[in-house]
């Protein structure tokens, strides 16, 4: 029997990772769980959607990023979704208190959040909720990258232009500089121009969305997404070839991702059973908050744990709270944002949405869940003295 992959928050989750590397570069308060060596500059390159399984599995496919020394895998997070994963990449905390608990979930005054586009739907348009739901306020703990750049480090965010002042990167990266770029070029450009800064201590973060899309598209292991992850290993090499002696390269990804055949597709927009008693239903098909309504949760819990059956781990919110699914949850306001019922879909299952979520309905490729194959990410560190 399958069981779930619980985040190792505290040890080696993702949440870890830029604290270690900041106590690397000799900021103090910082710990240092994943023992990484002193450094002067880090470059962190976060591939969106390469989980440590599918690396290995098409490790021909990028020669280079296979040839690193691979620490043991880290954990996403749980959901294993972008927004959750960039949030405990920034604040250097588990969701449970950064309070960035899905692809959506439910917000201050009951409306559905998509994290990453910061919006909600109003009369079926997507409606921009920076203004009403300030990024800073939904997500209030004070960056690690924040806290670097006051103590004096030279700290980058190298990522899409597109991104520059969207909601999820005020809630999860603020601090930095920004450098928005265009395409893969200019992203190794901007990294390579951060590691080769001044005498000071440097960090820099570096996105790369794309593989991503395609595995979503196309499905892992497909021939776009086996191309374009040789295209991202070749800018991974560029970088390490400018590494200083006192730099790192640090490579990572926010999740992995799952191939979701037609038959394991269920549409909870069209099943009376999953509709019944539910006020909203946020995340995303592989991990799924169940908002029930007032004095429906056990009839909610009950129909969706029959319905799923071995498709799916299905717990009340305080259970998985107590499972360690978030990570400790010491505050109100990320408790409120869990699902009444929460649900991980195993194997190969997907609860989609063909009404509120036509497009992602449409993917092959999807995450979130608790599975081996969302939750190891790698950790690929390449110092520039070569050890």
């Amino acid at each position: 029997m399958e069981q779930p992959v619980i985040p190792a928050y505290g040890r080696r989750s993702l949440a870890e990772l830029t604290p270690s590397l900041l106590a690397a570069l000799g900021m103090p308060n910082m710990p240092n769980s994943l023992d990484i060596d002193p450094v002067r500059r880090v470059c962190l390159l976060l591939i969106d959607g390469l989980g440590a399984g599918q690396l290995r599995g098409y490790a021909e496919d990028a020669p280079f990023l296979a040839s690193l020394p691979a620490e043991e895998p880290l954990t996403a997070g749980f959901p294993a979704s972008t927004p959750v994963s960039l949030a405990s990449l920034g604040t250097g905390t588990p969701p449970g208190a950064h309070g960035i608990l899905g692809l959506s979930f439910e917000a201050e005054h009951g409306e559905l959040l998509d994290a990453l586009k910061w919006t909600t739907h109003v009369d079926g348009k997507p409606v921009d909720q920076r203004e009403q739901l300030p990024p800073e306020q939904v997500q209030p703990l004070e960056t690690a990258l924040t806290v670097a750049a006051h103590a004096g480090i030279d700290v980058r965010v190298v990522s899409s232009r597109l991104f520059e002042g969207s909601g999820l990167t005020r809630a999860a990266l603020r601090g930095g500089e920004y450098r928005g770029v265009h395409a893969l070029g200019d992203l190794a450009a901007e990294l390579i121009t951060a590691l080769s800064g001044g005498a000071g201590p440097g960090f820099c973060y570096g996105y790369h969305a794309d593989l991503d899309v395609l595995g979503h598209v196309y499905g892992p292991g497909s021939l776009p997404w086996r191309l374009q992850l040789s295209a991202i290993d070749r800018v991974a090499a560029l970088v390490a070839e400018a590494l200083p002696a006192d730099g790192l390269l640090a490579v990572t990804a926010d999740h992995g991702m799952v191939t979701v055949p037609e038959r394991e597709r269920i549409n909870a927009d069209t099943d009376p059973v999953l509709r019944a008693g539910v006020r909203l239903l946020g995340g995303d098909a592989r991990a799924r908050h169940v908002y029930a309504e007032p004095g429906a949760v056990d009839d909610v819990l009950a129909a969706w744990t029959e319905r799923l059956g071995e498709r799916a781990w299905v717990l009340p919110r305080e259970e998985a709270i107590a499972a360690g699914w978030f990570g400790p949850v010491h505050t109100p306001q990320p408790r409120r944002r869990i699902g009444d019922v929460v649900v991980a879909l195993r194997g190969d299952a997907a609860v989609i949405r063909t009404e509120a979520e036509k497009i992602p309905a449409t993917f092959i490729g999807h995450h979130g869940s608790l599975t081996a194959a969302e939750q190891e990410i790698p950790l690929l560190l390449l110092h520039g003295n070569g050890k």
